[in-house]
């Protein structure tokens, strides 16, 4: 299914980015520019062309490795895009981590201690997850860390003043080859704040799910029989439930994963995270096709991958699970 969605959400993009109101030639060139100045640019640009005519010359593009110009900074959106999707995917990596860390213990601990103070404690923390917003979150983050505390940066991969220069655009990963650990240390400082703010609400989807998924495995027969065996609780929460109950919740983890790569913006707004998502949003106000279609093109592909890796996964926890056989 992963060519049909990607076809499919090549059609949709195009179709809507094209819809979008104001004229990319205008937003280039003025207000004040002369029509046929417009007209002249259009035509260079391609956008005289039939709808059909572009989406097949775009198609063609993405086939060849050719993800088009922008309008507006004539560079490659291939050679532009790397440095942003690296910013977004260090971001999203860092958030999950602390999501998965905080929400699958809390999610066990609600289990293990089930209908205890400490299960309802856990559940409160979670709801409050999922219904503070981020971009409140982030907001108060930086005025208690950054702004009244002064513990942590409030914007920025790294300090500007460092002079550090990337390999990869993957900043953790560029200090280490480096060897600058005075840098990793800073990009770590940086990330905490945002990476914080965004893993709020799939910690709280993770922590509910574990909770609930741990329960139903907890009540069956066979860890009736371990307990009876006199094995230790320790063992059998996190030797027989938590993999048995672990389907359900990496259903999550894939779903939020994808989610965060799209769904930073707010994050990298606030904290001024250079990341993909405030590079589409700043296309879409300059009316920037090739990298409104591209950018969100790279985002659906990088989440139908994560699907079909999590898919993969699931043969490989339950040795029940086999793909294609009856």
């Amino acid at each position: 299914m992963l060519i049909p969605v990607l076809i499919g959400m090549s059609i949709i993009t195009f179709s809507i980015v094209h819809a979008i109101p104001g004229d990319p030639a205008k937003a280039i060139l003025g207000e004040k520019a002369t029509p046929e100045a417009v007209a002249q640019l259009k035509e260079s640009m391609g956008l005289g062309k039939p709808l059909f005519i572009q989406y097949v010359d775009y198609v063609k593009g993405i086939l060849s490795g050719d993800l088009g110009t922008s309008f507006i900074t004539k560079t490659s959106v291939a050679e532009e895009i790397g440095p942003y999707l690296a910013a977004t995917m260090e971001l999203s990596f860092a958030a999950m981590v602390i999501a998965v860390f905080f929400g699958m213990n809390l999610g066990i601990l609600a289990a293990w201690r089930h209908n205890t103070g400490v299960d309802y404690t856990a559940m409160v923390i979670a709801i409050i997850g999922v219904s503070v917003p981020v971009f409140w979150l982030g907001l108060m983050e930086q005025w208690v860390f950054a702004q009244d505390l002064s513990w942590l940066p409030s914007n920025g991969r790294i300090d500007a003043r460092m002079g550090f220069e990337p390999i990869t655009n993957f900043y953790f990963i560029d200090a280490l080859i480096q060897g600058d650990f005075v840098a990793f240390g800073d990009a770590f400082r940086h990330i905490i704040l945002p990476a914080v703010a965004l893993g709020t609400i799939p910690m709280a989807y993770i922590a509910r799910m574990t909770r609930s998924s741990m329960l139903e495995v907890m009540r069956s027969d066979y860890i009736r029989t371990v307990r009876a065996k006199g094995v230790s609780e320790f063992l059998i929460i996190y030797k027989h439930t938590l993999r048995n109950a672990f389907i359900p919740i990496l259903t999550v983890f894939g779903l939020q994963m994808g989610l965060l790569l799209g769904g930073a913006i707010l994050t990298e707004t606030i904290f001024s995270w250079p990341g993909i998502g405030r590079y589409v949003y700043e296309a879409i106000n300059n009316r920037d096709y090739p990298v409104i279609q591209s950018g969100i093109l790279i985002i659906a592909f990088i989440f139908v991958m994560i699907n079909l890796i999590v898919d993969l996964l699931y043969a490989w926890i339950d040795p029940r699970i086999q793909y294609g056989k009856e």
